[in-house]
């Protein structure tokens, strides 16, 4: 046996003597040697104390009346027969026709819509043809005559079995998805493709007007308070 052998045989025995002299001369009745003692001695802090900062000690107060959450639009119509007409007629898709935005509908369609609708918009879903969901009807339903805006408003809301996805997609998302439904719809009328454009705008405040309006009629509401209180 070497001489590198044996100082290798040395170091072992080393080790594994300091390791179980270290070991059998713990006290199990004492706490040892504790490494970052914050995570094994916390502070006890009180859940609930004295608060005055705020009236009536209220910690969690309510938004100002009006606040708009940050990246969310006002959407001013009604949940109503009335409602769905008005955005059908009027409503416009804001985000530009662009190759982004359709790949983008298409992909949130899959995995939200195609279930029941289809794939191609023509209402035999996996749902419809397993008979889960009856009555889907197609995209091109002659007496339907969707647009841009009513497949909005009916993601927004829901409609008759249909629930609302307003919680699940984003402003943006929504007028993605309602891209792709209105080109599977030109599809199964047999219309060519719309052209595409290269500028992908974000989309724009779709109630930039009623918000407007919104804003001046409360500031002549606050000035008339404003008055009848000085007289």
């Amino acid at each position: 046996m070497n001489t590198k052998q044996m100082k290798s045989i040395f170091n072992i025995v080393l080790i594994l003597g300091i390791s179980i002299s270290l070991t059998s001369c713990f006290d199990k009745e004492k706490p040892n040697y504790q490494y970052m003692d914050n995570m094994y001695e916390p502070v006890g802090y009180e859940a609930y104390g004295a608060y005055n900062v705020f009236e009536n000690e209220q910690e969690a107060k309510l938004p100002a009346e009006g606040t708009v959450p940050r990246g969310w639009a006002p959407y001013d119509y009604e949940d109503s027969a009335e409602g769905k007409a008005n955005a059908k007629a009027n409503l416009k898709n804001p985000i530009a026709y662009s190759d982004d935005n359709l790949s983008s509908g298409k992909q949130l369609y899959t995995i939200y819509c195609a279930i029941c609708h289809g794939d191609k918009g023509d209402g035999k879903g996996t749902l419809a043809k397993r008979e889960k969901i009856l009555g889907i009807p197609s995209y091109n339903d002659q007496g339907r005559a969707i647009t841009e805006g009513d497949v909005y408003h009916v993601m927004y809301y829901g409609l008759n079995t249909m629930g609302s996805y307003a919680a699940q997609t984003s402003e943006e998302e929504r007028w993605q998805i309602a891209h792709h439904v209105m080109k599977l719809k030109d599809a199964l009328d047999g219309k060519p493709e719309r052209q595409t454009v290269n500028d992908d705008s974000q989309v724009e405040n779709t109630a930039t007007n009623e918000t407007s309006m919104t804003t001046e009629v409360s500031v002549m509401e606050t000035e008339n308070e404003l008055n009848e209180e000085q007289e």
